[in-house]
């Protein structure tokens, strides 16, 4: 398949490219849906209906880091196209944050210098959109990792898209309006789930009238808010697309101790800091102000 454009993509330093490949090689949401070199990462994704490959390249360095992007498609892209899945390569690997606030809040944290020289660099990897952040949270509620990995499998098989490119074919996860055409009957017989089928339905609905914009910007709460008015969708898993759909990082809640994201916080934190509270805990995030996300999220990352 021949490159169909390509373009210099320069992120905002410092960024470390290997530290994406690292981060994408263990995050398992993504198993077996990209190529990943050395330097190099091959991804698909659904725009506006069409399926566009992405093959990027490190050509930079940590400070002064550049990529090329390569757009590969079985038509020709279209302006639009073309500016969108640019801008979602942007999003989806947080190209344009200016980590240096946290960075400098990081530095006067003693005991997070470990986890600062580890990930210097890193910029969040978020899902490829948040569509698909809210559909692998219902995928995952009281399922196993592999099940919902499955299922997810057989949602990219039948609604998705592929795209060929130099490392072979790839396929690309459904936009709502692909799923949109799926009715919760025939979702739940594809995941043999008809629970996870109504939800993927009112989440392909709901997406599908929304402007990602209006997510990224307005208030967190409302945002939330509209969230938690998805079938299948509650307080933890509208948390979830937030910070990983969304990049949303200004709040990191933790105020129910028994919560999936506060266990996960205690557990990263004590590591790093010893024993602690859930109030400490939340005087250590206070720390990081609108950074708190990117500290949690940092925490998280080490393992």
């Amino acid at each position: 398949m021949p490159i169909l454009t390509t373009h210099r993509l320069r992120p905002v330093p410092p960024f470390d490219f290997a530290q994406t490949l690292r981060f994408l090689g263990v995050f398992t949401p993504m198993d077996g849906e990209q190529t990943l070199g050395p330097r190099s990462l091959t991804k698909a994704v659904r725009i506006h209906g069409q399926t566009v490959g992405l093959g990027l390249h490190s050509a930079g360095s940590v400070e002064a880091p550049e990529l090329t992007c390569d757009l590969f498609s079985d038509h020709a892209l279209t302006p639009r196209i073309e500016e969108a899945a640019l801008n979602r390569v942007r999003f989806f690997l947080s190209l344009d944050e200016d980590l240096e606030p946290f960075y400098a809040l990081a530095r006067q944290d003693a005991p997070f210098q470990k986890v600062l020289r580890q990930l210097y660099g890193y910029h969040q990897v978020k899902f490829l959109t948040p569509f698909e952040n809210a559909c692998w949270a219902v995928l995952t509620q009281r399922t196993p990792g592999s099940v919902a990995r499955e299922m997810k499998r057989r949602l990219v098989e039948v609604y998705g898209g592929s795209v060929q490119t130099p490392d072979g074919a790839l396929r690309a996860f459904p936009e709502p309006a692909d799923l949109v055409r799926a009715s919760a009957a025939e979702l739940a017989g594809l995941l043999h789930n008809s629970r996870k089928g109504d939800a993927l339905a009112a989440a392909a609905q709901a997406f599908g009238q929304v402007n990602e914009a209006w997510l990224r910007q307005e208030p967190y709460d409302e945002v939330k808010a509209w969230l938690c008015r998805i079938r299948g969708i509650g307080p933890w898993s509208a948390t979830f697309v937030l910070l990983r759909g969304l990049g949303r990082m200004d709040n990191l809640p933790l105020d129910d101790p028994g919560n999936v994201l506060t266990r996960e916080m205690m557990s990263a934190a004590t590591k790093m800091y010893g024993p602690l509270s859930v109030q400490a805990l939340r005087e250590r995030a206070c720390h990081y102000g609108v950074w708190q996300g990117y500290w949690g999220h940092y925490l998280r990352a080490t393992g």
